[in-house]
């Protein structure tokens, strides 16, 4: 009789690529649940909003207030001061999402930085050391390696030796007039 050995089933972990689209389907799903949002429609509206946009609040209330107490500027078309204040409301409330959503920008970004770092200096690291065992015979199968690895990673700039700055040229002796006798 043969006896089967069972292999253990393992779910292979998800790959970063399908973890990040999940974190950027989440990210859109947010649109949904956050009220007033506006997606600009032009690449300057942000820009051209500003002027209205940073007038003092206190001046907002005082305009929610005139509105609030004058029937001529309902009648003339004024937007109902309950809904200035609402919009205020809104935005000093939201203003603290779009600074975490900032924030939280820029240390993905930092942990990107943070990877491509630890990837290049492994990279780096390795490339140095390709570079001293190619030379050694029992390891030069690594020269053409080395050759690929330095062709792709192209010129890298050094910064170039501090030169002495270069000696100004004497200044011309004035020129003085001649005197005149009289």
């Amino acid at each position: 009789m043969t006896q089967v050995t069972e292999v253990p089933v393992t779910t292979p972990q998800p790959s970063y690529l399908d973890t990040a689209q999940e974190r950027v389907d989440e990210i859109r799903a947010m649109r949904e649940k956050i009220p007033n949002f506006v997606i600009p429609s032009s690449k300057g509206e942000s820009q051209r909003l500003t002027s209205a946009a940073s007038v003092p609040p206190q001046f907002v209330e005082q305009v929610a207030m005139t509105i609030k107490n004058s029937a001529k500027l309902v009648a003339a078309g004024a937007a109902d001061s309950d809904r200035i204040r609402d919009l205020m409301n809104y935005a000093e409330a939201y203003d603290a999402v779009a600074d975490e959503l900032e924030a939280m920008t820029g240390f993905v970004r930092h942990s990107v930085t943070v990877a491509k770092n630890t990837a290049g200096s492994y990279a780096l690291t390795t490339y140095a050391l390709a570079q001293r065992l190619a030379k050694r015979p029992e390891t030069a199968d690594l020269a053409p390696h080395v050759d690929n690895m330095r062709i792709a990673l192209g010129k890298r700039f050094r910064k170039a030796k501090a030169q002495p700055a270069p000696t100004p040229a004497p200044a011309p002796a004035p020129v003085t007039p001649p005197s005149s006798t009289k």
